[in-house]
């Protein structure tokens, strides 16, 4: 019997991957990445303002660009006998829809307008519009429909943007119709049936960050939309009651897409979910095994059997959803708002002279200034690295709080910023950059904290992501500080891995995701055991750490 062969695609912040993988094995034998254009120009993005857009044109685009070059060169039998494709993308990332389920910015006149566009993860926009969704949960007199969010919602999430933008922009508000997640508008899109009340919405998508919960019938009542905002009348009924698990069917592959990639419309396209999601799926994640998805931000995620979980709450988080990650098994995710983001700023910060100053030095031919900071860029944060791992942990006097982004968990502030203290005329660039991954790491430990404290065990640690792959001195840091061994999982694409196990399943290749992983999971590719010395210095730091955030805070 011939093998059958899955697609999974990962829509990540920059860029697009997709992969071809043996169901049988796990085996990657086609791969492709593409990096969004309009995204890399810096289009539609104000930093400053916490603004991040992306047009969809990239999505589309690198949907059919990344899956026919991951199937280039693949045989003739390896194409005919691909039976499913999943999708993960990051999340909340939302965008306004008209009532055939076509962004609002793929139509002329939006075009150019941000607010038409999908508003990314890492949008802060909406922090006042947080803000008020927490003030009127705990006062209103009904149902508190934070409470399966951690208490506490953010504006990372899908409500506060919606409201944000409703608010924002008259010509967004009278011509959206409904709001769809990027996750979930892939699969329509490639199944051809963009329908926004038709569509199949993501249950990781909707428990996460929209407040849907079964106790609710669904998503939060219309008496406290409209109360939040009269703007908001009228919206739940064009949006959604029912969600579907990674292991659902949305549908085949339309005639459309499947003339667009080669293949035919008996692939069946699974419902979508989110990358951290799909990516603990791929890292083989178990129960009570944390695993952390460490990027630009890092989701910590433990899946926990529904009978074991019983009714309890655990406060502070993003969330904990029935069959989010792993159908059948509670799904708890936290996170960090900012994590090798922060080592991207300092570096940037770091960077000025060189795109500044020897940018502008004519004397200079133009490629060798191209070449000094091309290769300035892509050593420094590596060479950082190196001269802060010979620093030992007591030189330091530098403290940091990784805020620069705001606090995900535990307990949402994305008003807090970030602070490095301790400066003085001794501290140099590495001593900074230790104290800032030690910041992160801190970060870390405080969501492990919380799980515990909150009756939730730890048994394991496992790593995904571009940092735990590509960063020992990071890695062994947090080790050290969280005084646990942490596994890194062997697949260099785990979250379109995690994609590809879910599509098997979906195409009836595998009856769950447990099968699936057990057939084409990698393990692991390399252990970080902690050093005792230096994790009970740590230690001590770490009560500093808590300290200087309760000040900064509180002023306590």
């Amino acid at each position: 019997m011939a093998d059958k062969y899955v697609i999974g695609i990962d829509y990540g912040t920059d860029s697009v991957r997709s992969v071809v993988a043996n169901a049988s094995t796990g085996n990657i034998v086609g791969s492709s990445v593409f990096e969004y254009p309009r995204w890399k120009k810096g289009l539609y993005c104000d930093p400053s303002g916490n603004r991040f857009r992306q047009h969809p044109l990239d999505y589309v685009e690198g949907l059919e660009h990344s899956v026919k070059e991951a199937l280039a060169g693949l045989s003739d039998e390896t194409v005919k006998n691909i039976a499913g494709i999943s999708v993960d993308t990051t999340g909340s990332t939302p965008v306004a829809v008209d009532s055939e389920g076509v962004p609002l910015s793929l139509k002329p006149e939006f075009a150019e307008n941000p607010d038409a566009m999908f508003v990314l993860w890492k949008d802060h926009t909406g922090v006042k519009e947080a803000s008020e969704i927490n003030e009127l949960s705990g006062k209103w007199g009904g149902t508190d429909f934070t409470k399966y969010e951690g208490g506490i919602y953010s504006s990372e999430w899908f409500w506060a943007k919606v409201l944000h933008v409703l608010r924002n922009s008259e010509e967004v508000r009278k011509n959206a119709f409904s709001w769809v997640e990027h996750c979930d508008w892939i699969p329509a899109l490639l199944t051809g049936n963009t329908d926004p009340l038709q569509l199949k919405r993501s249950r990781c998508a909707a428990g996460h960050k929209a407040m849907w919960h079964e106790d609710f019938n669904g998503l939060p009542d219309e008496e406290f939309l409209s109360m939040l905002d009269p703007l908001l009348s009228g919206l739940r009924e064009r949006l959604y009651k029912e969600t579907y698990t990674c292991d659902v069917v949305a549908g085949n592959l339309s005639p459309e897409w499947a003339a667009k990639l080669g293949l035919t419309t008996d692939v069946k396209v699974g419902a979508g979910s989110f990358d951290a999601h799909l990516g603990a799926v791929g890292g083989e994640i178990k129960p009570y095994h944390l695993v952390k998805v460490m990027g630009t931000s890092t989701c910590d995620m433990i899946i926990i059997p529904a009978e074991e979980f019983g009714d309890r709450l655990v406060a502070g988080i993003c969330g904990q959803v029935d069959g989010s990650i792993v159908p059948g098994m509670v799904g708890l995710e936290a996170g960090q708002s900012a994590f090798g983001d922060i080592y991207a700023w300092f570096s940037n910060l770091l960077m000025w002279p060189v795109t500044n100053l020897i940018g502008e030095m004519t004397w200079l031919d133009e490629s060798s200034r191209t070449r000094i900071a091309e290769e300035a860029s892509g050593r420094m944060i590596a060479e950082l690295s190196k001269q802060a791992e010979s620093i030992p942990v007591e030189e330091t006097s530098i403290l940091a709080l990784d805020w620069m982004n705001g606090r995900r968990t535990p307990d949402a502030n994305q008003n807090l910023k970030g602070l490095i203290t301790g400066l003085s005329l001794g501290s140099d660039a590495p001593r900074i950059f230790r104290a800032l991954v030690e910041a992160t790491a801190f970060g870390s430990k405080m969501i492990n904290e919380r799980f515990v404290s909150e009756g939730v065990r730890i048994d394991e640690v496992i790593a995904i992501g571009g940092v735990a792959k590509k960063n020992p001195f990071v890695m062994q840091i947090v080790a050290d500080v969280l005084n646990m061994p942490i596994r890194v999982a062997s697949s260099d694409q785990t979250c379109a891995l995690g994609s590809a196990m879910a599509a098997s399943v979906v195409a009836g290749i595998h009856p769950d995701i447990s099968s699936a992983q057990t057939a084409m999971g990698g393990g692991s590719e390399k252990e970080y055991q902690p050093d005792p010395v230096r994790a009970e210095k740590y230690e001590a730091l770490f009560e500093k750490y808590k300290k200087l955030g309760n000040l900064i805070e509180f002023g306590m």
